[in-house]
């Protein structure tokens, strides 16, 4: 795989991840007939590499293990003709960007936490590739951070903040693993999580409650847009 001298700093690995990608986004926009045409499913494995100065290349994998730096997808052309061409594109477009992060991260391994930190926003300021393949529009204005995937699995809300179901899901058959959450704690009676009990998380402290205990139920929390459990509420009226 070509690489020049390996990147060390921010701006080097930034640089190098921005080249990589520009020649993934031509792979598959700009020369995409060319790109079609290399993929063929009756050649082996085949990888598609995005290279430092922007050239791109439809290959076999580096040989020598572990290899030089991280491998894009292998295999990339065994599904061409068994899917619509813009999905088999997007599917592609996807396993690039995880290469491309990968590839950039490898590098930066020596980085510390605050330009790792710069790196990725440097990054994100970048439509990926599958949003380029797909034309869709990247939005900047959603943060959806670990704690809001937690509370995500517990209550599901809608576009103006009310609780919209029961965190079980069941109406919508999820079928949770409760070993997952088996550790939560209700921060009222201390006793913990059952998938059969209704729970609500408080906005404020983040602490998770049955509802029997805060005394809200699944049609109570329907009309609540903040909940505030009884400890932050208290809290609240302290000078």
């Amino acid at each position: 795989m070509e690489m020049a001298a390996s990147p060390r700093t921010v701006e080097e690995i930034f640089k190098d991840y921005s080249a990589r990608r520009t020649a993934v986004v031509r792979a598959l926009t700009q020369d995409v007939d060319e790109f079609y045409g290399l993929c063929d499913p009756d050649k082996e494995n085949l990888c598609l590499y995005g290279h430092p100065n922007e050239s791109w290349e439809v290959t076999l994998p580096a040989e020598e293990v572990p290899p030089e730096l991280p491998e894009p997808a292998l295999g990339i052309n065994f599904a061409r003709d068994g899917m619509n061409r813009r999905d088999w594109l997007s599917l592609v477009a996807v396993h690039s960007d995880s290469w491309l992060l990968s590839v950039a991260f490898y590098l930066g391994a020596r980085l510390n936490r605050n330009e790792r930190k710069r790196l990725f926003s440097l990054i994100n300021d970048l439509p990926t590739v599958f949003e380029v393949v797909t034309d869709r529009k990247p939005n900047h204005s959603i943060s959806f951070s670990l704690d809001d995937a937690f509370l995500y699995l517990y209550s599901q809300r809608s576009s103006d903040g009310q609780v919209k179901s029961n965190p079980k899901f069941a109406d919508e058959g999820y079928e949770e693993d409760e070993d997952e959450h088996s550790e939560t704690l209700c921060g009222s009676c201390g006793g913990n999580y059952n998938a059969d009990e209704f729970w609500i998380g408080c906005d404020i402290c983040e602490r998770w409650f049955h509802g029997k205990c805060v005394k809200i139920t699944p049609a109570k929390a329907e009309s609540i847009k903040q909940y505030k459990c009884p400890s932050c509420n208290m809290r609240r009226g302290r000078p």
